[in-house]
């Protein structure tokens, strides 16, 4: 065939893609109407997870899953907005990795809102002023986000989903690397790039910084200042990059929980994770093995623990709550049985969430 001919099949195609893709949009919008009939929710998080993995499964090349997975989490996107228009807080301002989880997630056909702190993201979903929220909850380099578990005490939303984001930090300046003075960043984002900075700017007074991008407006402010932050964000604020990829870990990864009013149900198949919040009380100081003791209605059961992280309560000297992810849904019958013993000797088994394995 020659290159017209090419061209011309890939007119074609793109017609009856086009017309597809609004048949099936025509479709999620009658699905919409059902569910605001009903009260159900518009971003089901299991249904989007069987989705996905039922396409990935269909394909045979020579499209990539993760360019498949990209491309259906637009189609999905458009057919939320279609059902209801969704307004997601995310940790902000604009270009934040937090953002970028955000999107990855929910695409680009709903609204976003840049909170200042993760107590104002709960807050605003707590209050109906966003749908749901996106929070950073841990990176595989410096461990969990603090903040955002102790957030999770006194709040009755739950986790509905999960994300996985490849972080990868910038040095981005207006000032040549010898001349910088200053490093602003939020916490996180300078604790995995630590190595990097005292190896190359040893004599910078390294500072914190709300975000990333509230990092990156300082640095375009002042000569001699510079942000850690993603390069997209240097992008999005006309900054130039002055060394790329300072991440001291090449495979730096943060996880992200997106939160809302009502739960998810089963993703089946064993995709399920579930986080809890577990009090012992003072059985954790005065009886030994009270950890184990915890530990062995799932272990029992079969169910895997794959988290476990001790914060402390904050009502009284060496109290402490635990927080645990495990393998399955809540709703399992193996994990019903598991929880009515932990109630049994625990004065708080309080359920997070349950949501499907992220890729």
């Amino acid at each position: 065939m020659d290159l017209n001919s090419l061209r011309q099949k890939i007119d074609r195609l793109d017609t009856r893609i086009v017309e597809l893709l609004n048949q099936r949009l025509a479709l999620a919008a009658q699905i919409g109407q059902l569910k605001r009939s009903r009260d159900g929710r518009i971003f089901v998080a299991e249904r989007e997870d069987q989705v996905v993995r039922k396409v990935c499964s269909q394909n045979q090349g020579p499209l990539k899953d993760a360019a498949l997975r990209a491309i259906y989490r637009e189609v999905m996107s458009a057919a939320i907005a279609l059902e209801k228009p969704l307004l997601i807080a995310y940790l902000g301002p604009e270009a934040t990795n937090t953002h970028q989880a955000a999107i990855k997630k929910f695409g680009a056909s709903v609204d976003y809102h840049g909170m200042a702190t993760i107590a104002d993201i709960f807050t605003a979903v707590e209050k109906g002023e966003a749908d749901y929220g996106v929070i950073p909850i841990e990176n595989s380099t410096e461990g969990s986000v603090r903040d955002a578990l102790d957030q999770f005490v006194d709040s009755d939303l739950k986790v509905v989903a999960q994300i996985y984001l490849e972080i990868t930090h910038a040095l981005i300046a207006n000032s040549p690397l010898e001349q910088i003075e200053k490093v602003y960043s939020k916490d996180q984002a300078l604790a995995q790039c630590r190595m990097w900075l005292q190896r190359h700017l040893p004599h910078a007074q390294i500072l914190s910084a709300g975000s990333t991008s509230s990092a990156v407006q300082i640095a375009k402010k002042t000569p001699g200042v510079a942000a850690v932050a993603s390069p997209i964000a240097a992008e999005y604020y006309g900054m130039p990059v002055v060394v790329a990829n300072i991440q001291d870990k090449p495979d730096n990864t943060t996880r992200f929980f997106v939160i809302g009013k009502q739960a998810s149900g089963s993703a089946g198949g064993g995709r399920d994770m579930t986080s809890f919040l577990i009090s012992l009380g003072d059985d954790a100081a005065s009886h030994p093995g009270a950890l184990l003791k915890m530990l062995l209605p799932m272990a029992k059961r079969g169910i895997n623990l794959s988290k476990i992280e001790s914060r402390p309560s904050k009502k009284r000297p060496w109290d402490y709550f635990f927080f645990i992810d495990v393998t399955g849904h809540y709703d399992d019958p193996a994990m019903r049985e598991a929880v009515k013993h932990l109630r049994r000797f625990c004065p708080m088994v309080k359920w997070l969430g349950s949501y499907p394995v992220a890729k």
